[in-house]
């Protein structure tokens, strides 16, 4: 299957001392963007308060190895559930790309609304694009340092509460914000914090476009994902060529004034009119600002807009195809997995060991115990009493505490002595049985001794 060739250009055309500044638009598809990312904002920001019962939402604790997610106590041997989810979200991510380019990185991927984000506070303390692009080729004096100074502490703001707030969903974010308050935050979250606001800082305040242009591994093989039927941002040469200002335009002049703002507009300073580039993120400002000059000059809307190459050349384009198919089959394969594998997670971990000093005691002539250790995990907070027992008791003694206290969390090996009198085999399965709350799980060992 034939690819869309993608042009490498690392360089912006704006970008003339390795700086350039994006003008902000207004039109349909950033109205859609923004109801897209402010949702996400919000939940980012406000999912780390949220509590069901008195635990967090959603929450990963390496202290108590468990997972909180959606409400859920899950283990740490429950991991491959999250890679189930995962592979969902990569999944629709490859079928989102083939289907509609890269629409996710444009209106969804947390680099460009962070940059978005960025770029609304340097407009709001700076200025416009064009008062701001005037005032970098001039020193620095008066009120325009303190402009400078109060959007760098804005960005420095924003750039701690990502930070922690992403640390929240690791660590209690109450206990956190109190010992910030109370200044008791230890010196190893101060680091982390120190670095994750700075990463945050650099990555969405000073290199912005640059992680699309050189880091982004998914700019790189878009063009493996992309066909000719997929829809992404383009610019219909047909239509627009030949390039004519209005002064200069006559007959045989395309529709596009050469106004330059589609490039203006372009987070990652790129020219669309030059094709398909690596570095195009879908993000749509280039056809909402190009329709907006459209309707002023007169001329019918679409000279940029979503269309693939088919459609380009005049032809139908094609919506299903073998590879979405593909992707969808996986993508459900996957999430079918995914939901029976939530349908059958543990409340209670159990594991056993055997005493390693000796295999066996024997305590008389009738008589022969086994020495174990034994340790419970729970993963619901309504798990507090676990009543431990065999399930063969007649044959088998149990020696030990009948019941685990587990609502300090506090999951420590404990000793267990199993004896049994007038053995008949060397060795005998033996199943220790853990009862909790409307929970009970068992767990298989075996038992040793002489042959008689």
């Amino acid at each position: 299957m034939q690819k869309i060739p993608v042009l490498q250009d690392p360089t912006p055309p704006l970008a003339t001392d390795g700086k350039f500044h994006v003008r902000l638009t207004e039109g349909r598809f950033q109205n859609l963007r923004r109801l897209t990312t402010w949702p996400l904002i919000a939940l980012y920001f406000g999912l780390v308060w949220i509590q069901v019962d008195g635990q967090p939402f959603l929450f990963f604790s390496f202290e108590q190895r468990s997972i909180i997610l959606f409400g859920s106590a899950l283990s740490w041997h429950d991991l491959p559930l999250l890679a189930g989810l995962m592979i969902v979200g990569a999944t629709l991510l490859f079928f989102i790309a083939v289907a509609w380019g890269r629409v996710w990185c444009g209106f969804a991927c947390p680099q460009s609304i962070w940059t978005w984000l960025f770029i609304r506070i340097e407009q709001l303390t700076e200025g416009r694009v064009n008062e701001r692009a005037r005032h970098d080729h001039q020193p620095l004096s008066g009120t325009r340092k303190l402009r400078r100074l109060l959007k760098h502490l804005l960005w420095i703001l924003l750039a701690f509460l990502t930070a922690a707030t992403f640390t929240g969903y690791f660590v209690p974010v109450r206990e956190m914000m109190a010992d910030g308050f109370n200044l008791e935050m230890s010196e190893a979250m101060l680091g982390w914090l120190t670095i994750m606001t700075a990463l945050t800082y650099v990555n969405a305040g000073l290199v912005r476009e640059k992680i699309c242009l050189h880091a982004c591994p998914y700019s790189r093989f878009q063009s493996v994902m992309f066909d000719e039927n997929t829809l992404t941002v383009s610019y219909d040469a047909k239509r627009g060529e030949p390039r004519a200002n209005q002064r200069n335009a006559d007959e045989d002049s395309g529709d596009c004034i050469d106004c330059g703002i589609c490039v203006q507009v372009c987070p990652t300073g790129i020219d669309i009119r030059n094709g398909l580039q690596a570095a195009c993120i879908d993000c749509a400002a280039c056809i909402d600002a190009c329709d907006n000059v459209m309707d002023k000059i007169n001329r019918p809307r679409g000279l940029i807009r979503f269309a693939s190459e088919r459609q380009l050349e005049g032809l139908t384009s094609k919506f299903l195809r073998l590879n979405l198919f593909g992707y969808s089959t996986v993508a459900l394969c996957a999430i079918t997995a995914v939901i029976y594998g939530f349908t059958d997670t543990k409340s209670l971990l159990v594991e056993i060991r055997r005493d390693r000093s000796a295999l066996f005691t024997q305590l008389d002539a009738d008589t022969v115990c086994n020495n174990y250790r034994v340790k419970v995990e729970r993963f619901a907070r309504d798990q507090e009493l676990i009543k431990v027992s065999l399930s063969e008791s007649p044959k088998f003694t149990l020696y030990g505490p009948d019941t685990i206290n587990l609502s300090d969390n506090n999951s420590s090996w404990l000793p267990y002595r199993v004896c049994i009198s007038n053995p008949d085999k060397q060795n005998t399965k033996l199943e220790f049985v853990f009862t909790g709350n409307g929970v009970s799980t068992s767990k298989e060992t075996s038992f040793l001794s002489k042959l008689i």
